[in-house]
């Protein structure tokens, strides 16, 4: 019988859903990685591009505008990322559910809903950036301050529309309908969800720091002070972290999704949720 992590059976508390969220994550890592290392490595094609033209990754920054080919990099690679990130929170979510995984399946579900994703990414930052839009207007400290200051009700947004995408993918509900669904879910449950996120982001921040001092010793230990070497293990160690925390984030998604659903709208409504998606 297939270990089902998804939906809970009820409500949980925040340490359960963390529990969850790392129970998805094991339980998916391996059949997820691929899909992830290839989304890293194609959001980082604007900075191979200039690497492999023999200019840094900042030397973008004062030419960038008139760059054709770095904007056709970028577009095509956040296209693609897209498309694996989905792929990766489709196929943690059939195992989750104890389905049999169809190899190539989620590519396709990421593949058609690409113009709904983009559509959500658009909204979701136009809603968070417009709050702080009118600090713009000052100046000196006074900016700082205003911003500052409105950087909460557009924190309050953010956290409120961050179910948006897995609700997206999950239901198959279009953009707007997938950030009013968000809206609903997370009503009354901002802190505990901004306590959920800082938990886990202080938890991928230590991972990622500890892998990186170790990797750093290992790479200068045996690269022998080549410069070329280093620089190599580095970007390696790069990919590598940020493929595998790329399932952790959507692991842990899918476990807050199931939370919200099963405490705002009832254990049988989560137990429908979980039905396959519709393509």
């Amino acid at each position: 019988m297939p270990n089902i992590l998804y939906p809970p059976p009820r409500p949980q508390s925040v340490g359960e859903i963390l529990d969850s969220a790392f129970r998805i994550f094991r339980a998916t890592l391996l059949k997820c990685l691929p899909y992830a290392t290839i989304a890293v490595i194609a959001s980082q094609l604007p900075n191979i591009y200039y690497l492999a033209t023999g200019r840094g990754a900042l030397a973008r920054i004062p030419g960038l505008i008139r760059d054709p080919v770095w904007w056709t990099l970028y577009v095509v690679g956040y296209l693609i990322a897209i498309v694996l990130w989905s792929a990766v929170l489709l196929r943690q979510y059939a195992i989750a559910t104890g389905r049999p995984v169809a190899t190539g399946a989620e590519l396709a579900t990421g593949l058609r809903r690409i113009p709904g994703m983009v559509l959500l990414g658009i909204l979701t930052s136009l809603a968070i950036v417009v709050w702080i839009l009118p600090a713009f207007a000052l100046h000196g400290a006074a900016r700082f301050w205003s911003m500052l200051l409105l950087l909460v009700p557009a924190c309050c947004v953010g956290v409120a529309l961050s179910c948006g995408w897995t609700v997206l993918l999950v239901t198959g509900e279009g953009a707007v309908a997938s950030m009013s669904h968000s809206w609903r879910l997370t009503s009354g449950s901002w802190w505990r969800l901004t306590l959920i996120y800082s938990v886990a982001l202080v938890l991928l921040l230590v991972l990622y720091s500890l892998s990186a001092l170790i990797a750093g010793i290992l790479a200068v230990l045996l690269s022998h002070g080549d410069i070329a070497v280093t620089t190599a293990a580095t970007t390696v160690l790069v990919v590598i972290l940020s493929a595998v925390g790329t399932p952790f984030y959507w692991a842990l998604a899918l476990a807050v999704l199931g939370d919200l659903t099963a405490r705002r709208e009832g254990a049988d409504l989560a137990q429908r949720l979980s039905a396959p998606a519709t393509p």
